[in-house]
């Protein structure tokens, strides 16, 4: 490929615009490092490599975008997560499922890992041990290149997940170190006995404490500890060495010069490790991902950087730039808490904890950036409520965590729920959920009892919730499955690679079945109500431009306790968008409405008016609208 001048200068003009952006950061955290210097150097010489390779299509994709800024904040993104095998068998299978997620209204695809996984147990697909190789059960990189331009062809953006935390023991780097490469084992955190490791563990948690308690491994090989947070044949890199930062860079443009959209960045809280800390969200963290987006501005500017970082709001907020990150980090983060906040008002039947929450801790506008918000993921669901903001709303968080999970495993007297529990910590009591979006709203009961007022309510929670996440602000991601309400299933308890993670009771294979079924003519089974309904949901986001994300969103009061309410402050006027918790009927004042802007009772959600009634708009059970 001819380099032209052209290329050339708009690769110095993106260099200049990012490059404090990107080496202040690396000077920071690295100008004291002796091989420093070098390794700068070969970063650049990379990008420029990169950018000098990439696909012509991709270039103009890169300018498109460019001029285009606000491209994944517009209200015509929708997003759609699935594992491949469970949804299409293979790479090659994706290409036949293209025009069902045409069909509804997707515009962005997260392909669960789908890197080349060590063999058996991989955590899901999290253990990866090669970063430029396909997942050989799915395919090749070329079926994944097909796969790319099928969906830039349609409009699609491709997210995939880049693990920087850690990487499989069989990973080459892990093999090397094993194997005495003192270089490699730098890229490690490795140790000679059980002393630093045991002064660190003073203050790490555990994350999985039921299959992989503590977080170091003794190798038999090396016959050394090697820090291993999440399982032992996940080895965590080394950041503080930048040689792993330049390796984790040239994959990056390795796999965005491949179709990549969006680079799903997995773990990230934990990859900077200090002494005396929980070695979560430290400050370097922020100056990596800082640094890691503006490789990307300069060498494939089409592409962001989604940041999964689960944690509580404070914690959250930076990985979508704060302070002197502002704009320049994160593009996306999950909204952990409007996940944890639906799912709490669902159970209490009252608003006034997610109210303060949300609007106590995030702000109005974020600037560059927005978020991946979701219902349900491929992961548990953890109670990420704190003390303090149970104490706010007059409850205890112990009181309220252990409730939510009696409630959503239906051991609570009147739960219409049917979860199982994950990550149970026998110190503290406190445990995850896990199940399928459609079994933890109540349609696996309802269906066995065959109250049909019970799956109509539980096809009605679906619907509140996809239409929360369609409303709130930032990209909402259906997990597969949860569009043709698919329930738990239990079969994984068969598979020994799976029966230890009952996070696989909610990743069934796609039931493509229960699709006909849900798109068969007059169908009024549960699943055609739910897909009919999320296609609709989906579909009128996109017709209402008040959903733009670079709209300021307030969080404010409601007149009754199982309300929430919510309106977008956008240049034309605003949009008051309003949900009932609750299984019963309920109203507001139309005056209340008006008083937060809303001017003709427009409902943009059914595009349909809204009468009064005495004064008042009427609230079904669980009803959602979007008020002009």
């Amino acid at each position: 490929m001819t380099f032209s001048t052209h290329d050339q200068n708009l690769f110095k003009l993106r260099l200049e615009r990012s490059r404090r952006d990107l080496f202040d950061m690396l000077e920071a955290l690295y100008g004291r490092h002796p091989s420093y210097s070098d390794v700068r150097a070969r970063l650049e010489a990379a990008m420029l490599e990169a950018w000098e390779d990439r696909p012509d299509d991709l270039k103009w994709l890169d300018m498109k975008r460019d001029l285009e800024p606000d491209w994944f904040q517009r209200p015509d993104m929708v997003g759609y997560v699935f594992y491949i095998d469970q949804f299409a068998g293979d790479l090659n299978g994706v290409l036949g499922k293209l025009d069902y997620l045409e069909e509804m209204g997707v515009t962005y695809v997260h392909l669960m890992p789908c890197l080349k996984p060590r063999p058996g147990d991989s955590d899901g697909g999290y253990s990866v041990m090669d970063y430029r190789q396909i997942n050989p059960k799915y395919g090749t990189m070329e079926d994944f290149e097909r796969v790319a331009a099928a969906l830039r062809a349609r409009g699609m953006s491709l997210c995939i997940d880049l693990v920087l935390n850690h990487t499989a023991r069989e990973h080459a780097w892990a093999e090397a170190a094993r194997k005495g490469d003192t270089d490699k084992q730098a890229y490690f955190h490795i140790f000679e006995d059980r002393a630093l490791p045991d002064q660190y563990e003073k203050t790490l948690t555990e994350v999985f404490p039921e299959h992989a308690p503590g977080n170091y491994t003794f190798d038999d090989t090396l016959q050394k500890w090697v820090w291993t947070t999440f399982n032992t044949h996940q080895w965590d890199l080394n950041w503080a060495n930048p040689e792993v930062f330049l390796e984790i860079a040239e994959v990056m443009l390795y796999l965005a010069n491949k179709g990549v959209d969006v680079l799903r960045l997995d773990a990230v809280a934990f990859m900077w490790k200090r002494m005396g800390t929980r070695c979560q969200s430290e400050p370097e963290v922020h100056m990596i991902l800082q640094a890691l987006r503006a490789v990307c501005r300069i060498a494939c500017p089409a592409v962001i950087h989604l940041e999964e970082a689960i944690v509580g709001p404070e914690e959250m907020l930076p990985y979508l730039g704060r302070g002197a990150h502002d704009g320049k980090e994160g593009n996306l983060a999950y909204h952990n808490s409007l996940m944890v906040q639906f799912w709490s008002a669902l159970a209490t039947r009252d608003t006034s904890l997610m109210t303060h929450v949300l609007r106590t801790h995030f702000p109005t506008l974020l600037r560059n950036a927005t978020y991946a918000t979701y219902i349900r993921c491929h992961d548990d669901i953890g109670w990420a409520i704190t003390d303090q903001d149970a104490a706010e709303v007059g409850a205890t968080g112990h009181g309220h965590r252990a409730f939510l999970r009696d409630f959503y495993t239906g051991d609570f007297p009147g739960s219409f729920a049917r979860g199982t529990l994950f990550g149970v910590n026998e110190q503290t009591g406190d445990s995850r959920i896990c199940g399928s979006f459609a079994s933890l709203t109540g349609l696996e009961t309802a269906l066995e009892s065959g109250d049909k007022i019970a799956i109509q309510r539980s096809v009605d929670r679906i619907l509140l919730g996809h239409a929360l996440i369609a409303s709130f602000g930032g990209i909402p991601l259906i997990y597969m499955g949860d569009e043709i309400a698919m329930l738990n299933d239990s079969g994984y308890l068969k598979d020994p690679e799976k029966a230890h993670d009952s996070r696989w009771i909610h990743r069934p294979k796609m039931d493509w079945n229960r699709v006909s079924s849900a798109k068969a003519d007059g169908s009024e089974t549960a699943e055609a109500l739910v897909f009919q309904g999320t296609r609709t949901i989906m579909s009128r986001r996109k017709a209402t431009p008040e959903l733009h994300t670079g709209h300021p969103t307030h969080i404010i009061d409601t007149p009754e306790p199982g309300l929430f309410a919510l309106t977008h402050e956008a240049p034309t006027g605003a949009l008051l968008c309003l949900f009932n918790f609750t299984e019963n009927w309920t109203s507001v004042p139309g005056e209340w409405a008006l008083t937060h802007g809303v001017r003709d009772l427009h409902d943009a959600l059914s595009d349909n008016p809204v009468a009064l009634k005495n004064g008042n708009i009427a609230l079904a059970p669980y009803a959602r609208v979007w008020l002009r």
